[in-house]
């Protein structure tokens, strides 16, 4: 292995916390014997070819400092190579740190951890979840909450998570549940109404709320949420509830495990580690070991 490590930095992630990261992670993983080149892009995509590039030109690990949009970039670059990941969970959301059992805004300690995984080889091998090319590992999501985020991200004002507060008021003022067609496996294709539906490969969304709770992200399956055909005092009811997890004990909501899934409902956007996908339909395949994680 090359003694280069790819220190992959959001500047801007949680209100600018990713710049001040990346100081104490370097640190770390210097004061342990690697070199440390810091890469950071213009944007998503200048970002992501540039990750490429170094995974081609043989960098021997990747320690992405941001949030969980950063984590998804680093992993579309290094899905199925040999080539590990570290994160310093910094941004606003965090789901796959929590998901793997990483720290969260603790900067200085998952620097040190990342550097010690490293000279020990302390690698785990984690499942990701893939809709054709791309490659997600927290929750795929689809219903309501995606309705919800489509309409956040239409809205300029107000700024921070006050747009998404007025986008869930309106979506409840206009709440109806809706037509899904489910195929979990090869099985046979389930017809139901459903508020949404979450695919998770880890346990976590939205900043910690669990949608799918007993998500393990090394089992090489996902587990599916169903919440069912709830009217608006059900979900009020019900939504809170997501936060610990007690939601997967209503009578709506249903669990299922799955290898793969393809979820049809018109006019629905799918949603992958907070970011949009596309519209149904997708199908989703777990893949085990997609992953090497430094842990």
């Amino acid at each position: 292995m090359s003694y280069e490590v790819t220190l992959f930095v959001n500047p801007t992630a949680g209100r600018g916390r990713g710049a001040h990261a990346a100081q104490p992670a370097a640190s770390a993983l210097r004061a342990a014997g690697f070199s440390v080149r810091t890469l950071v892009g213009a944007d998503a995509p200048d970002a992501l070819a540039r990750l490429t590039g170094a995974v081609r030109e043989g960098t021997g690990a990747v320690v992405a400092v941001g949030g969980d949009g950063m984590v998804s970039l680093a992993l579309q670059a290094l899905a199925g190579t040999p080539v590990p990941l570290g994160v310093v969970a910094v941004g606003t959301g965090n789901d796959f740190a929590r998901a793997t059992g990483l720290p969260v805004r603790d900067p200085a300690r998952a620097g040190r951890l990342a550097a010690e995984a490293l000279k020990e080889s302390r690698i785990r091998d984690v499942d990701l979840g893939r809709v054709g090319s791309t490659w997600y590992g927290t929750v795929l999501c689809s219903g309501f909450d995606s309705k919800v985020n489509d309409r956040g991200n239409r809205m300029r004002l107000p700024a921070g998570r006050f747009k998404y507060d007025l986008a869930m008021i309106a979506e409840l003022a206009a709440f109806r549940p809706f037509p899904y067609r489910i195929t979990l496996d090869d099985g046979p294709v389930i017809e139901t109404e459903a508020t949404l539906v979450a695919v998770g490969n880890g346990s976590s969304y939205g900043g910690g709320m669990r949608i799918c709770p007993d998500a393990a992200p090394d089992d090489g399956l996902f587990d599916v949420t169903v919440v069912g055909d709830c009217g608006r005092a059900t979900l009020l009811t019900v939504f809170p509830r997501v936060y610990r997890g007690g939601h997967v004990s209503h009578p709506k909501v249903s669990v299922h495990r799955a290898r793969k899934i393809t979820l049809e409902s018109p006019g629905l956007t799918a949603y992958v580690d907070g970011e949009p996908l596309g519209p149904l339909p997708v199908t989703a395949e777990c893949v085990p070991g997609a992953v090497r994680l430094l842990t």
